[in-house]
């Protein structure tokens, strides 16, 4: 991959209707860039993106990219795969390489014909960047990458419309992460993938040789892939160096700033609405109220960012439970023939904030179903401790809200009596302020669905908060609003997450599901637990691949950087020392011509111009003996990298 890539956006404005999505925004990504883009939801990330790659056009912009650049993105839904098995869509990212490997078939056909060395040295060109992409050997790395994202062999050859919407996202990213692009644009990558897939893809991210854009709700994951935040707000781009952390350290600074201004913007509001009201009908005073009307209407409205604002709630006390919260005894489930529970025993403690964890399909929401009540269909036995009082929160909670209703009907229809009266203020913590309230559920956005059907959740006290990946659909700021309340909440919780931030600064102890391994509880610690799981992760490749050499980068990283930059490093030098040859082969050309001059009668017997050669040749000589120095210094380099 040549590192020196370039992509330049200038200026770029984008409006729909009346409205700015984009204003004015700059900014550049090269082989080495590592960013995030960040915002509100809705605040046109996706829409950039989508600028970018071309799929929609701005209504201005400067664009500079490098010639032959290649820019790789991938959505966050609407993924239309084509009619073909697993292993071939991913194949597709090798789509560009197999047409050079097709030229230079061609070229090798022609050489017999006119233009030989140009042809003959593009087919050099072309080999030289198929041996940098392992092109001969990419079904390796086709099969790690399908494997790193949670396929198993078997899938390898199944049609991909047998897979659900999730896992069809997943084979869109193996495509583009097979394509292995110069400029990487990834939009909610990790929203569709488990906490195994999550940290596979985090340490490839970091090993990957490009330029890279993503936009992402899990910190951790942020923080661990990008050293740069853009800023999405009003339309307006603003840079900022850094990981995610970073970020919103500076940020709180200027939010803060922000903060005394809007009060003080506001209590100016209030003062000025207040004489506009009391003397709007005085004839003395109209001058007056009108000049106070027109400095209101020109007056810019200092805004917070909806994604930056302290947003806070708190669960409602839990009722006194037995220090034995659930009991779970020899349970087994199976669908059909398929066994997801042979002989699951265990005991969830009070004030226990139980992580369950594993690859999808391995009976995470299965469990947590069983352990609701909300399915019966099971071997073994659960037993409620004393004074038991569960609140589950269903992946597919939003599907149980009334579209028919507005948000304060939905909630109104559930709560109690002495409820009613918080209820604004309770809506307001879930950030619907104001007309918000009234909107219907049909025009929500997704996030704001899982929002309302978690706040009917906490509306009724329980001791055992269940929850079914909490964080879904849940921008940043929101997901800390839930971590910061489950924190303080003193009941028990057990809850399904792969937000790899969420469970780090909650979980007590982590149960990893698997469907080739016995259920396995790691005490604490996230960290133990994903080096734990770093560790398997290399196992099930070496078993999955039998007989084959252990690769020289780890199955969860895929570390082929390294390798790759060594055979950058090995072309590069090789280039060197091939050009110094020929200079040296050149300049011995000039020195033997000069012999020949100065063996001339009419020359040897001209002082003046014997002088002159000799200098001449001299100079040439030197200028010999420090290439063949210089190209003896890049063999021994090109040695040392095991070059043939």
């Amino acid at each position: 991959m040549t590192l020196m890539v370039t992509l330049q956006i200038q200026n770029l404005n984008l409006s729909f209707g009346e409205r700015d999505i984009l204003s004015d925004v700059s900014f550049t990504l090269d082989g080495h860039s590592r960013a995030a883009l960040a915002g509100a939801n809705g605040c046109g990330k996706t829409t950039l993106l989508k600028v970018v790659t071309g799929q929609i056009a701005a209504d201005s912009m400067t664009l500079s990219k490098t010639k032959g650049i290649c820019i790789s993105y991938l959505p966050q839904s609407d993924i239309v795969l084509p009619d073909k098995t697993v292993y071939d869509i991913a194949e597709e990212g090798y789509e560009r390489f197999r047409l050079l490997h097709e030229e230079a078939e061609r070229l090798r056909g022609e050489l017999d014909e006119a233009n030989y060395e140009a042809k003959l040295g593009r087919v050099n060109e072309i080999e030289e960047k198929l041996e940098e992409v392992a092109y001969e050997r990419r079904r390796g790395r086709i099969e790690q990458i399908l494997q790193g994202l949670g396929f198993h062999r078997g899938d390898f050859t199944r049609p991909a419309r047998e897979f659900s919407g999730g896992y069809q996202m997943r084979i869109a990213l193996s495509r583009i992460l097979v394509e292995d692009p110069d400029i990487l644009l990834l939009d909610e990558p990790t929203n569709y993938l488990d906490i195994e897939a999550i940290v596979w893809l985090k340490a490839y991210l970091k090993a990957f040789d490009g330029g890279l854009m993503l936009v992402s709700h899990d910190v951790d994951f942020l923080d661990d892939t990008v050293d740069t935040v853009y800023e999405l707000f009003k339309g307006r781009l603003t840079r900022y160096s850094g990981n995610y952390t970073s970020y919103l350290r500076q940020r709180e600074a200027q939010i803060e700033e922000l903060k005394r201004r809007w009060e003080a913007q506001q209590d100016e509001i209030e003062k000025t609405e207040r004489f506009i009201e009391r003397f709007r009908y005085k004839a003395t005073k109209a001058r007056q109220v009108q000049s106070r009307v027109t400095a209101l209407e020109k007056m810019e409205r200092i805004e917070i960012p909806e994604h930056l604002r302290k947003l806070s709630f708190s669960f409602p006390p839990a009722p006194h439970s037995g220090n034995d919260v659930l009991i779970v005894e020899h349970l087994a489930k199976a669908y059909g023939e398929h066994v997801i529970f042979r002989d699951l025993s265990f005991i969830v403690r009070k004030g226990e904030r139980l992580a369950i964890a594993g690859r999808n399909g391995t009976g995470k929401s299965t469990l947590l179903r069983l352990m609701a009540g909300v399915d019966a269909d099971h071997g073994g036995t659960i037993r409620d401790g004393a004074g038991l009082r569960r609140g589950y929160y269903a992946q597919e909670s939003e599907k149980t809200l009334d579209p028919a209703n507005t948000v304060l009907q939905e909630v109104e229809s559930i709560a109690d009596t002495r409820d009613i009266p918080r209820l604004r203020k309770l809506l307001g913590s879930f950030l619907f302020q104001g007309d918000d309230v009234d909107k219907r559920v049909s025009v929500l956005s997704g996030g704001e669905k899982s929002r309302l059907a978690l706040l009917k959740i906490l509306l009724h006290p329980a001791n055992l908060l269940l929850l079914d990946e909490p964080t879904n659909h849940l921008d940043i700021n929101a997901k800390d609003m839930l971590l910061e309340a489950v924190k303080a909440y003193d009941g028990t919780v057990v809850f399904v997450s792969h937000d790899t931030h969420f469970i780090k600064n909650l979980a007590t102890r982590i149960l990893y599901l698997s469907d080739d391994d016995q259920p396995v509880f790691f005490e604490g610690d996230y960290d133990y637990f994903e080096y734990k799981l770093e560790e398997k992760e290399k196992a099930y490749i070496s078993k999955a691949e039998p007989g084959r050499r252990e690769a020289k980068v780890s199955a969860t990283a895929i570390d082929h950087r390294a390798q790759k930059e060594r055979r950058n490093l090995a072309q590069k030098l090789k280039k060197e020392a091939d050009a110094t040859l020929a200079t040296v082969a050149s300049l011995e050309d000039r020195i033997r011509d000069i012999d020949s001059q100065m063996a001339l009668p009419e020359v040897y017997s001209d002082g003046a111009r014997i002088s002159t050669l000799v200098k001449d040749k001299e100079s040439l000589e030197a200028q010999v003996e420090e290439l063949n120095e210089k190209w003896f210094e890049l063999s021994t380099q090109l040695e040392e990298l095991g070059d043939d």
